[in-house]
């Protein structure tokens, strides 16, 4: 069984070496729609996959670490990052370029990390992600599996290779942004 979540967020980026001379060459935002999709083959002791209420906490924290945010991606130009660092208090440099693509995976990831650390004190039987859809207009999103998410391929994406401000990290309450880019990971070369 499935239950969704949907989250939103206010965001900047340029998508590099995109096809669109305007995304790759120009900061524009969007109004994000995240939903986060988790799926179970049992029912907790309250005939549910995951209260929803759960969510709100670590998972709607990463969402919100987003929110009015430039991300960007740490293999572009110096200049722009610095750029970016400089002029910006709450900005998000990513292993991946900013697409609606990279940042479903993204998402998924954060996600997935958050949820299979989480305490189950319900009866809640192998509750895992899904799959993490980004919206990045009403007509377009990007929808990431956990094949995508874990995929070489596609780019590497470790929490610990996402650098947050120190804006965002002030004001996240939870302490899981922390937590998820504690851990060491190796840099993939630009």
């Amino acid at each position: 069984m499935l239950i969704r979540k949907l989250f939103s967020f206010e965001g900047a980026h340029v998508v590099r070496h995109a096809s669109s001379h305007r995304c790759a060459w120009s900061i524009h935002g969007h109004s994000y729609r995240v939903e986060i999709i988790l799926e179970a083959d049992a029912l907790d002791h309250g005939q549910m996959v995951y209260d929803f209420g759960l969510l709100k906490g670590e998972v709607r924290e990463i969402v919100d670490a987003f929110d009015h945010t430039l991300v960007f991606w740490n293999c572009d130009d110096p200049g722009y990052m610095e750029m970016c660092r400089s002029h910006s208090q709450r900005w998000i440099a990513l292993p991946v370029s900013p697409s609606a693509e990279q940042l479903s995976r993204v998402f998924f990831v954060l996600v997935d990390v958050v949820m299979r650390a989480m305490p189950m004190r319900n009866g809640e039987a192998d509750v895992r992600v899904q799959s993490v859809i980004v919206h990045e207009t009403a007509t377009g999103y990007a929808q990431c599996f956990r094949r995508d998410a874990y995929n070489p391929r596609m780019g590497l994406i470790s929490p610990a290779l996402i650098g947050f401000s120190d804006a965002v990290r002030r004001e996240a309450t939870t302490g899981i942004l922390d937590e998820l880019t504690s851990a060491v990971a190796c840099a993939p070369a630009c």
